[in-house]
């Protein structure tokens, strides 16, 4: 347990985002490319799931906002790593845009004549993971950073809070709302 936030919450979270990235990557590798293509409506749902998830975690973040003001602003609010790194996951996991692109992007590079598919995959979803990683990962360290900032700026991290929420639960609706 840790102070809610920080740099060590960031790398947790991104922590999740890797591993979904992992599994995704797994999916790719099996094929779920050719299940979307032949069964439309096993896209349909995880688009369906991923929204329904976008919307959800919208609203928690609004209707908790002066919660989260709040635990943030005392000191030594603990924060369970498993529900950062969960929340990660889950976030990437369920997001049904990354699975389209994992599925879409990696098998471009995949060449069946060099034979041992899994390794290539293996090795160009390594790749993607470590880069991922980096990317998620610094955002995540430099957004733990300004977490002290917020803290003392409780209207500003409320204002963050209402409009982040409100940018997940419109995302959530146009996903749904996609044909």
């Amino acid at each position: 347990m840790w102070d809610a936030g920080g740099p060590r919450a960031g790398l947790l979270a991104t922590a999740g985002v890797a591993t979904s990235e992992a599994v995704h990557i797994v999916v790719a590798a099996a094929g779920l490319a050719a299940l979307f293509a032949a069964v439309p409506i096993a896209f349909t749902v995880v688009r369906i799931v991923g929204a329904a998830y976008l919307i959800y975690l919208g609203v928690q973040i609004i209707r908790h906002r002066r919660d989260s003001q709040e635990a943030a602003s005392v000191i030594g609010t603990e924060v369970s790593g498993r529900r950062t790194y969960l929340n990660g996951l889950l976030t990437n996991l369920l997001n049904p845009k990354m699975v389209t692109f994992t599925i879409a992007f990696l098998p471009q590079f995949i060449n069946p004549h060099l034979g041992q598919v899994w390794v290539q995959f293996a090795v160009l979803g390594a790749v993607l993971i470590i880069f991922e990683f980096l990317v998620d990962g610094t955002v995540g360290v430099l957004a733990g950073n300004i977490g002290g900032w917020l803290r003392r700026r409780p209207t500003a991290r409320r204002r963050i809070d209402a409009a982040v929420g409100g940018v997940f639960i419109g995302l959530g609706v146009r996903l749904a709302a996609e044909r």
